[in-house]
């Protein structure tokens, strides 16, 4: 129980600052259920997000499995109420201002501010990722490949992340 409230309240805090989705603090979530609690290793933690990822659902799906994994019941309802709670307000507050002030000078600044800092987090929490399941320059190519061909083509990623899956199985990375 006691896990399960402590989840709570440091996802809460992370749903408060989880600008551009909730992967965008998957760094800090790392830090506090892996080295800090100790709940789920780094590679569990790896594995968790790319499962979540691959079946279909919200994006934020992983956060419930993870929560699930590192505290039980209580802490898949912990993680995912506490995400949700500042995200789900924010969106209706935010929605409610957008329909009144669209075309203010600061509903375009607050916009063209997030960009940025939701892009920095995506970055952080890729690396992140990339850290915790490669180390070694096969599993680096893998990865730098997929983004390129992610970020120059038209292929869907579900194809990337089955090529992934056949070069683990057959033990090239």
């Amino acid at each position: 129980m006691a896990q399960a409230v402590a989840l709570f309240w440091h996802f809460l805090l992370l749903g408060c600052i989880a600008v551009g989705g909730v992967s965008t603090v998957m760094p800090d979530m790392h830090r506090y259920v892996v080295d800090e609690l100790q709940l789920v290793s780094s590679r569990e933690f790896a594995d968790l997000y790319a499962l979540a990822q691959a079946a279909p659902g919200p994006n934020a799906l992983w956060v419930t499995i993870l929560g699930l994994h590192a505290a039980g019941g209580l802490g898949a309802i912990a993680t995912t109420v506490g995400v949700l709670i500042p995200a789900t307000t924010f969106s209706y507050v935010a929605s409610l201002l957008q329909a009144k002030h669209a075309d203010s000078p600061l509903a375009l600044a607050f916009r063209r501010g997030l960009a940025p800092v939701a892009l920095g987090f995506m970055l952080a929490s890729c690396w992140l990722l990339l850290r915790a399941v490669g180390h070694d320059w096969r599993s680096y190519a893998v990865a730098f490949a997929a983004v390129g061909v992610a970020t120059k083509t038209d292929v869907n990623p579900l194809w990337l992340l089955a090529i992934g899956a056949v070069l683990g199985i057959a033990g090239l990375v």
